[in-house]
């Protein structure tokens, strides 16, 4: 319940914000980039998946959506992108069968039918794992961890680069959320202040209401980087990972019978790790970081 009430508010905020216009990208510098922290490694450098043999493989058709930027949208020229997409072409480069390969952006709400009906063979999507998703289909190792963080109004006298600095000080937090949650377990002694949503806390946040907030790191970074935020404040301590609170992280999605290209999927993920072009597709979409 909580993994899945995460990607909703996620979704929510992103379609609230309007960060993700196409102009928006081509703002990133190159220096920008190079100073972004490196994507944490998700596979043991010593572990070894086996490639299996897909030479039988007639065509694999990954699903997607066009509503949860940077993972997938449409560009201004109307192109289907994201980080999501970029990376299923790399998958299919590294299984060396992307003259078979398709990629199809459907409504999010229809992602599960469509692959239970065989109408795509892979879903990548940002779909939250749950028990009940489990019963039904197989999903891939995790490609990327979404943490959360807390960002700080510089103006505010924080003495420390630790949370332990914001001890006494009010720390926002939106009312209902895993985030709320987390922070009350992780950081019992800080004292939260709940807000009924996201932008109010933000804008709580900027006009120094609180000294700091804990939310999302996915849409913390863009927002500090944003003109939105007026760079009144930056990203604090962390990265916090909780697989209770936030989930199993972002994995793709098949059909229980298709085991031989789930561990397909699975060893080109691992290699992609490996050899940097993870890295390279989340410096791409994520150049101020997540962690």
């Amino acid at each position: 319940m909580m993994q899945s009430k995460l990607a909703s508010l996620a979704l929510k905020g992103f379609l609230a914000c309007g960060l993700f216009l196409g102009a928006l990208f081509s703002t990133f510098t190159a220096s920008a980039q190079q100073a972004a922290p490196s994507l944490p490694l998700l596979f043991d450098a010593r572990e070894r998946l086996a490639k299996p043999d897909l030479s039988s493989l007639v065509r694999l058709r990954f699903l997607t959506s066009v509503d949860f930027p940077p993972f997938n949208f449409t560009d201004q020229n109307g192109k289907l992108s994201g980080f999501d997409v970029d990376l299923a072409r790399e998958i299919c480069s590294e299984l060396e069968i992307s003259d078979k390969c398709q990629i199809q952006a459907i409504p999010f709400v229809d992602l599960k039918d469509a692959l239970a009906a065989s109408q795509g063979d892979a879903v990548i999507a940002g779909l939250a794992v749950t028990p009940e998703l489990r019963r039904r289909f197989v999903f891939s190792r995790p490609y990327l961890m979404l943490p959360a963080r807390f960002v700080r109004n510089l103006a505010a006298p924080i003495d420390g680069k630790t949370a332990a600095a914001l001890s006494g000080r009010p720390v926002g937090v939106v009312r209902g959320t895993v985030h709320e949650a987390m922070l009350a377990a992780f950081f019992p002694a800080l004292k939260a202040e709940p807000f009924d949503t996201k932008e109010a806390l933000l804008a709580a946040l900027k006009d120094r209401k609180v000294d700091a907030a804990f939310a999302d790191a996915l849409q913390l970074s863009f927002w500090v980087s944003s003109p939105a935020s007026a760079k009144c404040c930056s990203l604090f301590d962390g990265p916090y990972l909780s697989e209770h609170f936030l989930g199993e992280g972002m994995t793709i999605m098949l059909r229980q019978k298709d085991s031989v290209l789930t561990s397909a999927i699975d060893h080109a993920l691992a290699a992609l790790s490996r050899n940097g072009r993870l890295q390279e597709i989340y410096l791409r979409y994520f150049p101020y970081g997540l962690y």
